[in-house]
């Protein structure tokens, strides 16, 4: 039962003395997770209550299935603008609907997850490597910062997934600022920043929403235009289907599929992280998925919309010394009173104070170490991130993953197809065979012998560029050349374009009269050679376990040792058999 229900692997030896830690840990996360989650919920365009929703069961789920022992999931900043984005180029009409589609979307993530988990699928979260995510999560932060201008100015601000419109829009309405939202939202970003750099674990955010609310129910600032969350709704969420059309599942599955991978990337690298601070080895990234997945399906039945781990609230839960998932059951706990008890008392909070909060909140995803790290060090990979930083901004939120995403597959495909190639010298008086160009004058570098070692898998994406400077230093050694040597030890992979280009090459250089050998394959790429009759063109004997052997043969054909004729009848069997 431990496969399906990893709660079971610490319940039976938790210890008496983690009781107090993981209660201390579970309100704490739980008095910011109140104020927090109400506030991400607006991100996403949906009433403050949903993401006290999207507190209860998902949160519940993963305490049960989840893998990580500090790790707490909820409504968060990134998947909160990503709704928001994904369900505003749709045409929805009424907040009644675009609840509703908020909630299937929480369900089709679920399902997405839950099937990528049961499928071993984990490994598609790869292709978002780290310059997209970093270009893309600060570009987002931008825009969510820029997006809650309408709550600390007070003002009706047109809706934009694009940065540039959102300025312009907020421009336009800078002279109907209304300055006591002004003046409270620019006090909350000043207390909780202030605070935080004092003592972290002094509770910032709650404490600007009780001085707003009281600051809002003493001086009655409402008379004064200032915007208030107003009445929010007391009890649980009711059990309800998701609204499960083709047209409604169709238009939503392209960022469906973005949020769960991104939910799942986002709750896999906290989790790791906690998991080395912790050195504990719990973590098993599949099962993180039908957990995520299972807490994004349930919850979708109570009203609940997409979420995933929390950076900062997993932060405060370890920072604080939660040992175990029962700190979110006391999370859960305080949710539970307040969505039964304590919404009346968010009546008078003011909207600007929310508008800070998130400002604050999402402030921390904007990287600029990472860059400027990248821009000394990997001018490629830093294009990528500028060009995903620039989509994500000017574009929109799905445009810029899109884009950073094909731009990493273009970088890694331009790397595959001009891969790196050595040519090999002796270090003299040993048996080793090194770069020409590193080792210079150290080497023995023959004329009537080319040594070349190809630095990545052999496939139709760089066959012909493996032909072409092959050629090049075969005619660069002239009419001295009697012998090739490939050094097969960075060859990975060979596919049916690599193995018709390489028995080509074997084929003409033979034709002038050249010995050609190949040393260092690895076993799986001995296999492709003798399967895909690359063997025939080679002959056996020219296949060598070592640079050294084949240089050996090259100047004595009789020295074969045992060893390798051992090896290349032992391939070649093997091949046969496998036939």
């Amino acid at each position: 039962m431990q496969r399906f229900l990893p709660f079971l692997a610490w319940l039976p030896n938790y210890k008496k003395n983690y009781i107090l830690k993981d209660i201390i840990a579970g309100l704490t996360v739980g008095i910011v997770l109140v104020p927090q989650g109400m506030a991400y919920a607006m991100i996403a365009g949906l009433p403050p209550v949903y993401g006290l929703y999207a507190s209860l069961f998902p949160m519940l789920m993963y305490a049960i299935m989840g893998t990580s022992r500090q790790l707490t999931v909820g409504p968060v900043a990134l998947d909160s603008i990503l709704v928001a984005a994904g369900l505003g180029t749709l045409a929805i009409t009424g907040i009644e609907n675009y609840i509703a589609m908020a909630i299937l979307l929480a369900f089709m993530v679920g399902v997405i997850q839950i099937l990528l988990g049961f499928f071993r699928m984990g490994f598609l979260v790869n292709f978002l490597s780290t310059p997209v995510i970093s270009g893309f999560t600060s570009a987002a932060a931008l825009i969510i910062i820029f997006s809650q201008l309408k709550h600390l100015l007070g003002v009706s601000i047109e809706k934009s997934n694009q940065f540039h419109e959102l300025i312009i829009n907020a421009v336009q309405k800078l002279p109907e600022t209304n300055m006591y939202d002004f003046a409270i939202g620019a006090l909350g970003i000043a207390i909780i920043l202030f605070l935080k750099k004092v003592n972290k674990r002094i509770p910032s955010i709650l404490l600007v929403v009780v001085l707003g609310v009281l600051a809002v129910y003493f001086f009655k600032l409402d008379t004064y235009g200032v915007k208030i969350v107003g009445t929010i709704p007391q009890g649980f969420p009711s059990f309800q289907l998701p609204d499960l059309t083709w047209k409604n599942i169709s238009n939503i599955f392209p960022i469906a599929l973005t949020l769960a991978l991104m939910g799942y990337l986002e709750a896999i690298s906290i989790s790791k992280a906690m998991e080395e601070k912790n050195k504990e080895d719990t973590i098993d990234a599949n099962k993180e998925l039908v957990a995520l997945g299972t807490s994004n399906m349930v919850g979708s039945l109570f009203q609940s919309y997409p979420v995933t781990g929390s950076f900062s609230r997993s932060a405060v839960n370890y920072e604080v010394g939660a040992k175990t998932q029962l700190s979110s059951l006391f999370v859960l706990l305080l949710v539970v009173v307040t969505l039964l008890f304590l919404t009346p008392l968010f009546y008078f909070l003011p909207k600007a104070i929310f508008a800070s909060i998130i400002m604050v909140s999402v402030l921390g995803l904007i990287d600029f170490s990472y860059p400027k790290s990248l821009w000394k060090h990997r001018k490629d990979e830093c294009v990528v991130l500028i060009f995903t930083f620039l989509a994500t901004l000017f574009l929109g939120i799905k445009e810029g993953i899109f884009i950073g995403v094909l731009f990493s597959l273009l970088l890694m495909v331009y790397r595959t197809s001009k891969p790196h190639i050595a040519i090999l010298g002796n270090i003299k008086g040993s048996d080793y065979y090194k770069n020409v160009e590193r080792f210079g004058e150290d080497l023995i570098i023959r004329e009537d012998l080319l040594i070349l070692r190809f630095d990545a898998q052999l496939y139709f994406g760089n066959s012909g560029y493996f032909k072409t400077e092959l050629y090049k230093q075969i005619d660069a050694k002239g009419k001295a050349l009697k012998g090739v040597i490939l050094n097969a030890e960075a060859i990975n992979y060979i596919d049916s374009t690599g193995a018709k280009t390489l028995m080509k090459v074997m084929e003409e250089v033979h034709a002038r009269d050249i010995k050609f050998f190949i040393a260092g394959a690895i076993g799986p790429i001995r296999d492709i050679i003798f399967r895909s009759n690359i063997i025939e063109e080679l002959q056996k004997e020219c296949l060598f376990v070592s640079t050294k052997e084949a240089v050996a043969c090259f100047d004595n054909p009789n020295a074969t040792s045992a060893l390798q004729e051992k090896v290349a009848f032992q391939n070649l069997n093997n091949a046969i058999e496998n036939k």
